[in-house]
């Protein structure tokens, strides 16, 4: 096991840091937590002021039986401010240990010696995320497969689709897989509102809503209208009305990457070489153009600026049209942002990103702005763009590649892996898992951490319960979900144990009219955690602090000044984790409640906690 309760402690969370949205210039309170009797001779805060190391030292402000909290002030001296801790002791210096006279302390933990700057905490005066993000829980709608109103019934089936009886299996192959169309609509998405908001989410985020040749609609026709199959514009003023009735929010799905190749842009742009749409593809001399990884049928956008004010930026863009009235979308999450912009020698990523933001602060400035992001977003998360990622990186993939079972049978045709990474999904320790999600967070801003939408599966991957196959397991995986920084986002059917071996499989219909196919105990699970998150101000802002890590067990705690929570997940049956009650700040004889799962209330005994050893399973306690 690897005991974290005697390491010094810093987060960006409000525990910590004095704001999340600092003005250039301004002194920022910085706070390091120390357990008691483990205090060094002294502590600083080495900033980079225009890149140049300068120290800062902190002095004790607070102090109990089980901690320390020193306090330093930071310059804001520049827009994006990297920081770390230095612990100095001269007595270790001379002891048998002498490396634990000279630590350092960044978002990766404890160093005994001098390590890069690309782990150190990071202070931004770019906005911050609206206030609400830190409440928000994402419910994802692939819009074809949700929910069918009765006005579908009326709409003519398009020449380039197969229409689909709602209980028909997806056929997941070429050319099938875009050409089943369900018929789902935006009015069908309204007639189960009620479904989202019992279970907890005040979020949903819809899969594109433009025109297509296609059920997944990623290659738009236009992106001046709803697609008439899915009841139009007045059926998307009809969605948001009803939503934010209820008090949820709705977020968009732009492709600011690509277009389809039957784009009215693209069309305009391959009928004459002059037209000022040319512009806005990768054409070369003999008229062939780039497509999205070679797909012809998704040119892919090259930006300058006809082509970024038409799409992102201003009030008369693309993105400002559907943020304004009368749709008042609350937000974009933008397809393929990583891509956006890039290519060869062109990068103009930060740019468009910079240009949606502005329009965003401009027409709705408690909008919300995601990137798509499959592996390490943090170059792109400063503050000037997206407010965060979909976490697939530091989140789905440790979660996965802990969780899997010991025994695992390949998928049909191969096919249940991770976005086309070559070879199985691994089955790793739970310190590779705590390894991962850490340097994945140490190198993003803590306010893009939390921005960022933490998630099981999407309309991408396999499902999750088709990854782990075992019901418990993913009861554990959404105790993960609901309880780390991040925004949780769930892709609908989730919640009642959906199945999907890729991506494209895992877009089956809800099966509104088929009760018994629920997995009850998974919905009871999801509407429980959803609820405990909401409620819960140590679960949506508090700092995270690791407290011990097992091949089969990781436990943690979320908190905030009022409130405390503490995490077990266990993966299987394991040796017994005790833990120092001077990481709970708690005396003996002093219990905590269980707030979920099956496990005794705990009871602090001779200065420890035993937390229980059987799994799978997923624990919370109340520490105060």
């Amino acid at each position: 096991m690897l005991d974290l309760t005697g390491e010094p402690h810093h987060d960006g969370s409000a525990l910590y840091v004095s704001t999340q949205a600092p003005r250039l210039g301004e002194m920022v309170r910085l706070r390091l937590r120390v357990p008691r009797g483990a205090e060094p001779d002294a502590v600083y805060v080495r900033s980079t002021p225009d890149a140049e190391p300068h120290y800062d030292r902190a002095a004790v402000v607070d102090q109990d039986e089980h901690r320390t909290l020193y306090e330093a002030s930071v310059r804001v001296a520049n827009p994006v401010v990297r920081y770390r801790w230095l612990l100095t002791s001269a007595a270790a210096r001379n002891a048998a240990d002498p490396a634990t006279g000279y630590r350092w302390v960044t978002g990766t933990g404890v160093h005994d010696h001098d390590v890069p700057d690309a782990f150190d905490f990071t202070l931004s005066t770019h906005p911050a995320p609206p206030a609400w993000v830190a409440d928000a829980l994402v419910y994802q709608i692939f819009p074809d497969r949700f929910a069918r109103s009765a006005a579908a019934d009326g709409r003519p089936t398009p020449a380039w689709a197969r229409a689909a009886s709602w209980d028909e299996p997806v056929d997941y192959h070429m050319p099938e897989v875009s050409r089943q169309l369900y018929g789902g609509d935006l009015d069908g998405i309204v007639e189960h509102l009620d479904h989202i908001v019992d279970l907890g989410f005040n979020t949903l985020y819809l899969t594109p809503f433009f025109p297509a040749p296609s059920n997944h609609r990623y290659d738009a026709t236009s992106f001046t209208h709803v697609d008439p199959l899915l009841g139009g514009d007045e059926a998307l003023i009809r969605l948001t009305a009803a939503a934010h009735e209820r008090g949820l929010r709705v977020v968009g799905d732009l492709t600011t990457n690509h277009s389809g190749n039957t784009h009215e842009w693209f069309v305009a742009a391959s009928a004459a070489p002059d037209a000022p749409e040319r512009s806005f593809y990768y054409f070369n001399d003999d008229g062939s153009y780039l497509g999205w990884y070679d797909v012809k049928t998704l040119p892919k956008f090259r930006f300058g600026p006809e082509l970024l004010g038409r799409l992102a930026s201003g009030p008369q863009s693309v993105a400002a049209r559907w943020l304004a009235e009368p749709f008042h979308l609350d937000g974009w999450r933008i397809d393929v942002a990583n891509m956006t912009g890039r290519h060869d020698g062109d990068d103009e990523n930060l740019r468009v990103a910079a240009g949606l933001r502005a329009t965003l602060d401009a027409v709705r400035p408690d909008g919300v702005l995601i990137a798509e992001h499959c592996h390490d977003a943090s170059s792109d998360l400063a503050g000037q763009g997206w407010h965060g990622a979909m976490n697939y990186a530091g989140f789905l993939r440790p979660v996965w590649f802990w969780l899997r079972p010991a025994s695992d049978e390949a998928a049909p045709d191969g096919e249940r892996t991770f976005l086309g990474v070559p070879g199985a999904i691994p089955r790793l320790p739970g310190t590779s898992a705590y390894a991962t999600m850490r340097q994945f967070q140490a190198v993003t801003p803590w306010r893009a951490v939390c921005a960022s939408w933490s998630l099981l599966c999407s309309h991408d991957t396999p499902r999750i319960r088709t990854v782990l196959h075992d019901p418990a397991l993913v009861a554990v995986a959404a105790g993960l979900l609901f309880t780390f920084p991040g925004t949780p986002m769930v892709f609908a059917g989730d919640e009642i144990g959906g199945e999907g071996v890729r991506g494209e499989d895992a877009r089956r219909p809800m099966p509104w009219g088929h009760p018994e196919r629920w997995d009850a105990d998974a919905l009871e699970t999801y509407r429980a955690l959803a609820r405990l998150r909401g409620a819960s101000d140590a679960l949506k802002r508090g700092s995270l602090r690791w407290l011990a890590v097992g091949d089969d067990a990781l436990a943690y705690v979320r908190e905030t000044a009022d409130e405390a929570v503490l995490c077990l997940a266990s993966r299987a049956p394991h040796a017994p984790l005790v833990v120092a009650a001077h990481a709970l700040g708690l005396p003996d004889g002093a219990s905590l409640p269980t707030i979920h799962g099956d496990a005794a209330p705990l009871t602090v005994s001779e200065g420890t906690v035993t937390l229980p050893a059987h799994g799978p399973s997923f624990h919370l306690w109340k520490i105060r």
